[in-house]
């Protein structure tokens, strides 16, 4: 198999001919006098030719070195304008963030702000990927996911931003109809609109401010995999449901929704700005996580 071309030594080469010392490249370069000397030794071995003469006094570049020298000065200096431009490129945000985020959180709260996003930072592309599912941010190759939940520990990277309140509501047409519980032992004999994301579906979970806890096993006449599509349902008196702030405040505060065991509080969950692991992130990522972290700390559905 052919070996590629030693890139390094040769810059270094080129360095030490530009400096004429051994000693003053490994200055410039920040290397070890050494680790210059070897990286030459690597050259001259592979190419079978001496390229220094070296006395105690003096350098010489030999006929092989003067060959080389002016490729080898190219290859260097090539190496440092691409450098330079992927710096400045990191630097400077632009390209595509891909952005995974919960399709009724994604609608209300993440694409409303993107415009103002875009306009600050015009040469950024976002694809924004809606699905109250768990996406593999790693393997599906997302720079960044907004998830609410309460996280479990995982090798992902995770901001929390704030707390997502929760509310068991209901409809007063459905509350005047079947009566309001004052107790989620109670709750057996409602109808209870699921949703099939919740940290455990099959058992809602309540503690009061004595301490109580209490839990319920929901039945009702539907259960979806996105909370806004329980509200029609919600509206038309069919049942509760428990549901995030953020799609429930305006319908509690205009009456057409009610919170119902008001006393009793649901396992607190917050929403999270989670990134891949390992080093540091491209400008463009940076630059939307910092914009949607002041964006979305303090909503003001979150101070319910």
């Amino acid at each position: 198999m052919k070996k590629l071309p030693d890139l390094e030594g040769l810059a270094i080469f080129a360095k030490v001919v530009e400096l004429r010392s051994f000693a003053a490249a490994a200055a410039d370069l920040g290397l070890s006098k050494a680790t210059v000397s070897k990286a030459v030794g690597r050259v001259e071995a592979r190419l079978g030719a001496r390229l220094f003469n070296r006395t105690s006094r003096r350098l010489a570049v030999t006929d092989a070195g003067r060959a080389l020298a002016e490729r080898a000065a190219r290859i260097l200096a090539e190496g440092e304008a691409a450098e330079s431009e992927a710096l400045a490129q990191s630097a400077t945000p632009r390209g595509i963030v891909r952005v995974a985020a919960p399709m009724s959180f994604g609608l209300s709260e993440i694409a409303p702000l993107l415009p103002d996003f875009l306009a600050e930072f015009p040469d950024v592309t976002v694809e924004l990927h809606l699905s109250d599912a768990l996406v593999d941010l790693v393997g599906a190759g997302f720079d960044m996911a907004l998830r609410i939940a309460a996280l479990a520990d995982s090798s992902l990277l995770a901001r929390r931003l704030c707390a997502v309140p929760r509310s068991l509501v209901a409809a007063p047409s459905y509350l005047e109809r079947r009566g309001r519980p004052t107790h989620p032992s109670e709750l057996a004999d409602h109808a209870c609109l699921g949703y099939a994301y919740l940290p455990s579906p099959e058992i809602w979970r309540f503690t009061n401010a004595a301490g109580e806890e209490a839990a319920v096993r929901p039945a009702g006449p539907l259960r979806a995999n996105n909370a806004d599509a329980l509200m029609p349902a919600l509206l038309a008196g069919l049942g509760l449901a428990v549901q995030p702030q953020f799609i429930v405040d305006q319908a509690l505060a205009d009456g057409r929704l009610e919170q119902v065991l008001p006393g009793w509080s649901l396992p607190p969950i917050a929403l999270h700005l989670v990134t891949p692991p390992g080093g540091p992130r491209p400008a463009r990522v940076e630059a939307l996580a910092e914009f949607l972290a002041r964006r979305l700390s303090k909503p003001k559905w979150a101070e319910k």
